[in-house]
């Protein structure tokens, strides 16, 4: 199938860690030209340098996303180096917060910080680039949300409160922006298969239990319907279907990417 996604202008933040960068790969290898907005862009020149050298178009912006001005300016970056706004924008850029902490123990430090970076981030990018789309009136915007964002999490409830809030604030701004032909959905995976869970998840759980970290990570799948954990390409391949054409008539919806966990 051909989503139709050559030279389209992407932008992506967070397009280097975990899943990060399965899906920058997944949309150069479309042939789109990206933006890759990262806090840290020493940490993301490696990728630019390699995607550049593969043949495509990509230019690396600074960019905080829980600054608003910061995002204002990476757009402005964006239209100036492609010469238009994002056709695109994939929101991965996020943070775990506190991981085991009931909401009595959790510190309004905390709180904040999870939220400012997960649901105030996303909001700050997508306030950037909505002008310009609706202007055009075209546009595709996928927030990276979180299955703990449906269900919730005993012991994750900042996390959990940070992805459920970007589900209002995703279907609110998709009411607002579809009469300008602009998309906006959340993909939500579960668990990723991948460093972290490799070395903090399974490790973390197979101390718990006295079990082995292969042990933990089949406990983990077992969780699931398809009995598996997902990995880095399975949100990659949702997001470039929410960014195309064939998904015109989607907005404003989760697409949970978790095995079946949420819907369990």
């Amino acid at each position: 199938m051909d989503l139709q996604l050559t030279n389209k202008i992407v932008a992506i933040t967070g397009p280097v860690k975990g899943m990060g960068e399965a899906i920058t790969r997944a949309f150069a290898q479309e042939g789109a030209r990206l933006a890759l907005l990262a806090r840290d862009t020493e940490a993301v020149a490696a990728l630019e340098e390699q995607l550049r050298q593969q043949g495509t178009e990509v230019v690396l912006v600074a960019c905080d996303i829980t600054q608003p001005e910061q995002c204002e300016q990476a757009v402005a970056h964006v239209q100036e180096a492609f010469g238009d706004v994002p056709d695109v924008l994939i929101n991965v850029a996020g943070g775990s917060g506190p991981v085991g902490k009931s909401g009595a123990d959790t510190t309004a430090e905390e709180f904040d910080a999870i939220i400012r970076l997960n649901l105030a981030g996303c909001f700050n990018t997508m306030k950037a680039v909505l002008p310009g789309m609706m202007s055009r009136r075209s546009g595709k915007i996928v927030n990276v949300g979180g299955t703990f964002g449906m269900r919730g999490k005993a012991g994750r409830m900042a996390y959990s409160a940070s992805k459920w809030g970007l589900r209002g604030v995703t279907k609110s701004m998709a009411l607002e922006a579809g009469p300008y032909n602009v998309n906006i959905n959340i993909v939500a995976p579960g668990m990723v298969d991948g460093e972290r869970f490799r070395t903090k998840v399974c490790p973390d759980m197979a101390r718990r239990l006295g079990i082995s970290e292969e042990e933990a990570a089949q406990q983990h799948a077992a969780d699931y319907a398809l009995q598996r954990i997902s990995t880095g390409q399975d949100i990659a391949d949702a997001c470039l279907f929410m960014a195309s054409d064939r998904a015109r008539q989607i907005t404003g919806t989760d697409l949970p990417v978790d095995g079946g966990w949420a819907a369990l």
